[in-house]
């Protein structure tokens, strides 16, 4: 396995580039038990102190998406030591957004996976290091594998159904501290590019941002002819659970952000059609990218109370891309911290930086109440 190669690494025109993603799949395919929406979760595979629940959000921006995608979605939340000793206690909120062929059973520790946030949590609890709080991690899987937690009549509404569907429900049913000062975003990969879109467009509902490992953040976002080559050979939805990475991901981010509603049954356009580049899809595709969207939201970014940044050296171009995005946040006088790891790929560390870095980052800047 090389997963050195980012899991939504943006794809270069070189065979060397094809080859290194393709074998991502290897690490991507063993995802896939993981991310289905029809199985009951089992016990959490690490005993924990705190309560872990698994229930199913209504998400009325999400009806009508043109894949069928099923609107009322799976999420898994834990509830701390305290939550039911302490029955007049309020708590801060973290939510929590998983990558590309990824779920919340593997995130919150339904299975066994790269990371387990609420382990990781209570180890930090333990140790002092982490104050309780509620952890929230909706599952983002379609039909594509991937929402790209974006806006999309081929998919839903994400961005909605995240930031106000989902708190909403949260705040209704369980003790939170229902206020922007109490309430974090975080992500790896796929969901630290939906951490920084919906983050740098909604402070008056998270206050603070953590982005692991983001993809998908220059707005030179353009596979070659080959790639969509393949990806046009899948002619229905149901096809895609036996496609190879490289062309899951091309549908996953076409369906975000260039869909079709006039082009059924994938609702989607490719930036090549007939061995020509389509300028279109591709400035559609640039102007989804956060080091393009930032520039639109710099007033809502200065809003924001604290902004985390993180990625592995080896994990490139993301690592690169992480540290310009941090440079134009400095451009802007915008407070954050970024860390590139060394050594560090896509999903190594990862477990380690969420117990010490990302978890203790909300505790330290998080409202609590006293």
């Amino acid at each position: 396995m090389n997963d050195s190669v980012s899991c939504a690494v943006l794809l270069h025109r070189t065979a060397a580039f094809r080859r290194g993603l393709l074998a991502l799949g290897l690490w991507a395919a063993a995802l896939l038990p993981a991310a289905g929406l029809a199985q009951d979760a089992p016990r959490p595979v690490t005993p924990l102190d705190g309560a872990l629940e698994r229930v199913t959000v209504h998400g009325t921006s999400l009806e009508g998406n043109l894949v069928g995608d099923d609107p009322d979605r799976p999420v898994s939340v834990y509830l701390p030591p305290s939550y039911d000793a302490s029955p007049e206690r309020r708590y801060p909120v973290v939510y929590v957004l998983h990558g590309f062929t990824d779920s919340d059973r593997g995130w919150f520790g339904w299975e066994e996976h790269f990371v387990n946030v609420p382990a990781a949590l209570e180890r930090g609890m333990e140790a002092g290091t982490v104050r309780e709080m509620i952890l929230v991690v909706p599952n983002a899987f379609t039909a594509y594998e991937g929402s790209m937690y974006s806006s999309s009549v081929t998919t839903g509404d994400w961005e909605t159904f995240v930031a106000e569907e989902l708190v909403g429900y949260v705040d209704r049913n369980y003790r939170t501290l229902p206020d922007r000062d109490s309430r974090g975003l975080a992500g790896h990969s796929m969901g630290g590019y939906g951490t920084l879109r919906i983050g740098m467009k909604r402070p008056d509902v998270f206050s603070s941002l953590y982005a692991m490992s983001p993809c998908c953040l220059e707005a030179r976002l353009e596979p070659d002819s080959a790639a969509v080559a393949e990806a046009r050979a899948i002619t229905h939805p149901d096809q895609v659970p036996e496609a190879d990475f490289l062309t899951k991901i091309v549908l996953a981010w076409a369906a975000a952000w260039s869909p079709d509603p006039n082009d059924p049954p994938l609702y989607l356009d490719l930036p090549w059609a007939n061995g020509a580049r389509q300028p279109g899809v591709v400035a559609e595709w640039a102007a989804n990218a956060p080091l393009a969207l930032m520039h639109q939201h710099v007033p809502e970014l200065r809003r924001l109370a604290a902004i985390g940044l993180d990625a592995g050296a080896q994990d490139q171009p993301i690592a690169s891309n992480t540290r310009a995005f941090a440079e134009g946040l400095a451009a802007y006088g915008i407070d954050h911290t970024v860390k590139i790891y060394d050594p560090g790929t896509h999903v190594s560390r990862i477990d380690a930086r969420v117990e010490n870095h990302v978890l203790p980052f909300f505790s330290d800047r998080l409202a609590f109440s006293e």
